[in-house]
């Protein structure tokens, strides 16, 4: 099939290259032009033959948002938009029923697979109504992963994102358990190789994952990480996902904790930690220290 590509960055310029090897044809658009097949949205739009589906991946919010304005006055009823990037899912409904008034179809994808999924695959959830999902069923086909499983039509607009959202959040706890029993590991005189401890658990432990193979393919690169500062930016989904949480009354203990401890590493001086100073050297007489 015949697919329109918005946002030819690290993860949309794989995603092309994947679908051409599948054998389809794809009309790429990135604002650098270098990257680009055509060099405006109504140039990718008057490429395809109808009913069209254009599938966008660029940042969430005011790019997505005035993407799919300009798509909703260049396509026609039967068209669809699919919206592959990291969008919030109340966004998708608004984006659905601004496009529905125009008689053109919208899904939303969440895509996982980062820099590994040109070779790997792309696990995909989506969600939007079935009518619109066949359309771009070829190009699910395309993306996913090799064998039965790594795509799901999650339900209705929005379920894909929202799924998306709280697999960041899982990935939050998880990185941050590993992060958490490495640095316990490094503490320890006792234990004198601790990349190789973690490299054992790759065979035979319930632990043993990708983020685990991650790990230790980083502890390869730098055995104790020194060349890292301890810093971790959040993209945004793991503060959604505690935020839902609050929505529905769901404890999400591990999760928020996760996310926290990523605010904690923005921090040099902890104003926190002053505080519990003083009140430790208040009611015990515990040392502190000064600058």
């Amino acid at each position: 099939m015949e697919l329109g590509l918005v946002g030819l960055g690290k993860m949309g310029g794989n995603m092309r290259e994947r679908i051409r090897r599948a054998g389809h044809t794809v009309i790429g658009y990135d604002r650098n032009p270098d990257l680009a097949d055509v060099h405006s949205l109504e140039e990718l739009v008057n490429g395809l033959t109808g009913p069209r589906v254009v599938w966008v991946m660029v940042p969430a919010g005011a790019a997505t948002q005035s993407t799919i304005d300009e798509l909703g006055e260049l396509l026609s009823p039967g068209d669809v938009v699919v919206d592959g990037g990291n969008s919030r899912w109340t966004d998708d409904e608004k984006h659905a029923e601004q496009l529905a008034a125009k008689g053109i179809g919208f899904v939303d994808c969440g895509v996982s697979g980062g820099v590994w999924g040109l070779e790997n695959g792309y696990a995909l959830m989506y969600g939007g109504d079935a009518e619109d999902v066949a359309k771009v069923q070829p190009i699910f086909d395309a993306l996913k992963p090799e064998g039965e499983f790594g795509s799901v039509h999650a339900g209705k607009v929005g379920a894909g994102h929202f799924a998306k959202m709280v697999h960041n959040g899982i990935e939050y706890a998880m990185m941050q358990a590993f992060a958490e029993g490495w640095e316990l590991l490094e503490a320890v005189d006792s234990v004198t190789d601790v990349r190789e401890v973690f490299r054992s658990w790759q065979e035979g432990t319930v632990i043993r994952s990708w983020l685990l193979d991650l790990a230790v393919r980083a502890l390869d690169d730098d055995e104790h990480l020194e060349k890292l500062r301890g810093y971790a930016a959040d993209s945004g989904e793991g503060r959604w996902t505690v935020e839902a949480a609050i929505d529905n009354a769901v404890p999400l203990p591990a999760i928020t904790a996760s996310l926290f401890a990523r605010f904690a590493s923005r921090q040099d001086d902890s104003p926190q930690m002053k505080m519990i100073a003083a009140l430790r050297n208040q009611f015990g007489g515990h040392a502190v220290e000064n600058k």
